[in-house]
């Protein structure tokens, strides 16, 4: 980056360690807020450090949230007898999208991956046990990705939460395998919810 000023350059290598954008993405993401009003650049700033500064991980379901515990797990409307798994919290966000769901969320923050050295130790699972330990729970809905990691992690669930006498169900496959929730359009993922079987 020995072409621009140093405050340039390194607000062009910072956007850059963003996920999805390279090079030329970032420098004219770098470029667009040079150009544009300097309110928008603190605005955006001020937002980063706000979301950096305000939002954690639920204490009960382990969703991102500014109030503890959050919206979803503080809603007494909810079905309580029923918690869907998924693994990050913008699968909440999927599912929410298409108003079938009115249970409550547990997320895992990933899924087992041994070749990424992710084990069950690292994901939210004790925190998932704990929470069948103290509740009415009658259903688990799994709700991973259909690849190979979120498959793995559906049967290792189901393996531990069965034999606590709680049924275990899975999303149907209308979402194509190896794809994320996060694309999925709402109809496709209402018709995953519907068609969910036993594990």
């Amino acid at each position: 980056m020995l072409y621009y000023a140093e405050p340039v350059a390194r607000l062009i290598d910072e956007l850059g360690k963003l996920p999805g954008i390279g090079p030329k993405t970032a420098q004219r993401l770098a470029f667009y807020l040079l150009n544009n009003d300097a309110g928008e650049a603190r605005e955006l700033a001020k937002a980063i450090v706000d979301a950096r500064e305000k939002i954690r991980y639920c204490y009960v379901c382990s969703n991102l949230t500014d109030t503890d515990p959050c919206q979803i797990c503080r809603d007494e409307t909810r079905n309580r007898s029923v918690i869907c798994i998924v693994e990050e919290p913008r699968d909440v966000v999927a599912i929410e999208r298409t108003r079938e769901y009115r249970g409550l969320y547990h997320v895992l923050q990933g899924t087992i991956s041994p070749m990424e050295g992710v084990g069950p130790d690292q994901l939210k699972i004790k925190e998932l046990l704990g929470r069948l330990q103290d509740s009415h729970v009658q259903e688990i809905i799994v709700a991973t990705n259909p690849n190979i990691e979120g498959e793995a992690t559906a049967m290792y669930l189901a393996r531990l939460i069965k034999p606590l006498g709680v049924k275990v169900t899975r999303i149907a496959h209308g979402l194509p395998m190896g794809g994320d929730l996060e694309y999925a359009d709402e109809v496709t993922l209402s018709k995953a919810f519907e068609g969910r079987r036993e594990i």
